[in-house]
Order: structure tokens, then sequence, then C-alpha cells
């Protein structure tokens, strides 16, 4: 049962109402306030102040200070005037039940109420906030795109003067070339020229030689000969090679089985017939593979070589660099199967094909590690 502090005091005006509550020594920590517009109460165990106001209150102004071993209540009037009491006089347990519900029915609401504009406030400002982050980013996407399209512009006229500067230097270079083919057809012509007012016949040069008689005697020689080119060619040297060591039937081998691989091309398949015709072609479906995986779309680039194999199954790129993209998607059986497949067709081994055989082993060896494998990956 609490006991029922009376020694409280109180003063007024026209417009405020003021209360001091004794605490009677109690601990700020553990004194609890409750109040509406019309009821008041401070709990601080085993002491209770309750009143039903005489008039009603303004709770959203009205305030409560805890210090100095007192509660200070400013409570402003809902309407200005002089109270004659503090409470309602003569109100029976009933009454005083009843406005005590009425009280925490009022505050259950104001607390909905309260915490549905709470959040309605945190949305608009979180809406605010959005609306700010998305027109700074506007703008900010705004200004880079302007920097950009100024780039460009730069760079463009940047290619320009630099395409007209090569056109100048072409021209000039060509109006070079011209004059000094305008130069050799002058130079060949007063030649001709000079050579029209010459003698038609050249005079063939004359010897002296000594007659038996003694008598000296002149012998007519045949003209120079005409000025020529010889056009001389060389026969490539071969540097042989010990037999023992000579791996040229190897090399030709694979070159011969290369190409008869370049020309297993099977377009009568069934699935590819709705593909463009470049989609047909293993060449292009290697290198559309080769683009997945460099982003990392590992399912698709299997497909892609898939297709490839469809089209030509005796290439070991293509099984290679399925395996590849087994060991990203830790299909590590499938990794195995295709890298021995590259291998089986990267035969005979020659130096062409020393990269694609280390990289056969290297990744089937990694899928038998992963696979705990050990002895078989080493």
């Amino acid at each position: 049962m609490p006991l029922i502090v009376k020694d409280y005091s109180w003063t007024q005006t026209e417009a405020l109402v003021y209360i001091n509550v004794p605490l009677k020594g109690v601990t700020v920590g553990k004194v609890d306030i409750f109040s509406t517009d019309e009821y008041l109460k401070v709990n601080f165990p085993p002491f209770l102040f309750e009143v039903i106001l005489y008039a009603p209150i303004d709770d959203n102004k009205s305030v409560a200070k805890i210090g100095n071993g007192v509660v200070i209540f400013t409570l402003y009037k809902k309407e200005e005037s002089i109270w004659e009491n503090l409470a309602l006089m003569n109100v029976d347990k009933e009454t005083l039940q009843e406005k005590r519900e009425h009280a925490v029915l009022k505050a259950q609401e104001k607390a909905v109420a309260d915490a549905e504009a709470k959040a309605i406030k945190k949305r608009e400002d979180e809406k605010y906030a959005l609306e700010t982050m998305m027109k700074l980013e506007d703008e900010e996407r705004k200004r880079i795109e302007e920097k950009k399209e100024w780039e460009r512009r730069r760079a463009t006229e940047e290619l320009e003067l630099w395409k007209e500067k090569q056109r100048k230097e072409e021209e000039e270079k060509k109006a070079q070339q011209r004059r000094e083919i305008q130069k050799l057809e002058n130079e060949k012509k007063k030649k001709n020229e000079t050579k029209t007012h010459s003698k038609s016949v050249p005079e063939c040069p004359r010897k002296r030689t000594m007659t038996k008689t003694g008598k000296s005697e002149e012998i007519s020689l045949p003209a120079p000969r005409s000025a020529g080119n010889i056009k001389i060619q060389f026969t490539p040297r071969v540097f042989p090679t010990a037999l023992r060591e000579s791996r040229v039937a190897e090399e030709e081998a694979w070159l011969k089985k290369q190409a008869d691989a370049r020309r297993a091309v099977n377009v009568d398949v069934s699935e590819l017939k709705d593909l463009k015709e470049e989609e047909r072609n293993p060449d292009w479906l290697k290198e559309k593979g080769k683009k997945l995986f460099a982003t990392q779309n590992y399912l698709a680039a299997v497909n892609a070589y898939n297709l490839a194999i469809q089209l030509n199954h005796k290439l070991p790129i293509l099984y290679l660099n399925r395996a590849a993209c087994h060991l990203k998607l830790r299909n590590l059986h499938k990794a195995i199967e295709d890298s021995s497949k590259a291998l089986d067709l990267l035969t005979p081994p020659v130096a062409d094909n020393a990269d694609a055989r280390a990289k056969a082993h290297i990744r089937r060896g990694t899928a038998f590690c992963e696979l705990e494998l050990y002895a078989e990956g080493m």
C-alpha cells in the first residue's frame, strides 16, 4: 500500500500552474512520472503523488524537472483562468479509477500517434535523403558525362589536326616525288635529244697493230655492249641435323594432323541450324568462349565450347579451354576428361604444341589434386 504524499505545494497564474513535490530522500532513478491533460502522477516507492487536475492543461508544453530532492512541474493551462483548487474535490474511487484508465488509454493513443508521426517523419527524412543522394548522383553523372564529352571533342580535334598534318605531309611527299620524277624525265629527255643530234651509228673503236712486214694496220673493234641488270637467286642453305635428333617427320605429321582437323567441320548438326553463319565457325565460338571466360561467365563459356566441339571434335584447343572452365566450375572429373582428350589430340609431341601440352598436364594435375588424388596429380 503506497504512502500518499500530501505535503506538496502549488502556485498559479492565469496561464501557468507550478507544483513542488518533495521526494523524501528517494533517488532520482526511482522516480516515475506519468501525466495527461487531466491526470498527474509521481510514483517513487513507497510514496505516491496523484491528482486529478481542476481543469485541462496543455500536456505538450508542460514540463517536469527533478533536482535538489523535489519534482517541479510547470503546467500550461488550456484556458487562462484562476483555479479554485489544484484538484477536483470529493472524487470517489470509481471516478478516480475511471480517470486513471482514461489517462492510460489517452497516453497509449498518444504514444501510438507519436510513433506513427515519428515513422512518417523518418520515412520523409529517408525519402529526402534518397532524393538528395539521387540528385547528387545525377549531378555527378552529368559532370562525368560533360567531362567525357569534352575529352571526346578534344580527342576528336587532336585527331583531325593529326590527320590534316598527315595529309599535308603526304601531299608534300607526293609533290616532292612528282618533282623528282619530272626532273628525271627532263634529264632523260635532254639526254635523248643530245643522242639524236649525234651520229646515229656509233663509230667502232679502232686498234692499230703491226704486220709481219713491219707496217702498222688499223683493225676495227665491235661496239660496246649495252648495259643491263642480271637477277641472281641463291639456294637456301640447309644446316643438317643428326638423324637421331631430327624431328622433321613428327613436325610434318603434326602439321598434317592440324590441317586435317581444320577441315573436319560438321555443319549438319541439328542443334546448330538456328545459328547464324558466323556462329557455325568453331574459331568464332572459341573466341566467344575466351571472352566469356574473361568476364567470369564460365557456364556460358562451356556452352560455347560445347557447340564448337559439336562442329569440330578434332581441335585440342577446344578441349583445353573447356577444361579451364570446368576447373572454375569445380567440375573436376570433366576437367580431367577434357585435359586427357586434349593430350590425345596433341600428338605427336613436337615443339609447336609444347605449350598446349604443358597447359593440359597442369590442368589435369590441378583437378587430381583438388580431388585429393595427389599421386595422380604429381
